[in-house]
Order: structure tokens, then sequence, then C-alpha cells
């Protein structure tokens, strides 16, 4: 394991559960919205992990896009 993908994990993994957390936090107010809004939301804060998350992969591994 490299020094770059040890670092990586606890960051990426600790990022991830505050991520969690914020999306949670902030569905509050949307449940009570017309479904369409819901959708819109959970959608987007369901895709919007995964760029950063590509960003700290493609650092770990030491490679560039």
């Amino acid at each position: 394991m490299t020094r770059r993908t040890a670092l990586a994990l606890p960051i990426g993994l600790l990022a991830f559960l505050a991520y969690v957390g914020l999306v949670a936090a902030l569905a509050d107010p949307v449940l009570g919205l017309h479904w369409a809004v819901q959708a819109l939301y959970f959608v987007v804060a369901g895709l919007a992990w995964t760029w950063p998350a590509r960003r700290l992969m493609v650092w770990a591994a030491g490679t560039r896009p």
C-alpha cells in the first residue's frame, strides 16, 4: 500500500460520512416538497459525491485522468 493510498482511505471515509450526514440534514426540508423536487434532490445528492471521490482515487493512484 502506498503512502497516498494509506492517506486517501481514511480521508475518503471521513469525507463520505460527513457528506452523508450533510445530505441527510439537508433532506429534512425537502421531504415536505413535491415528489419531483424530492427526486431531483436525491438524484443530485446521490451523484454529487462521485466527482470528489474520483479525484481522490486518481490522486491516490498517482495517475492523471
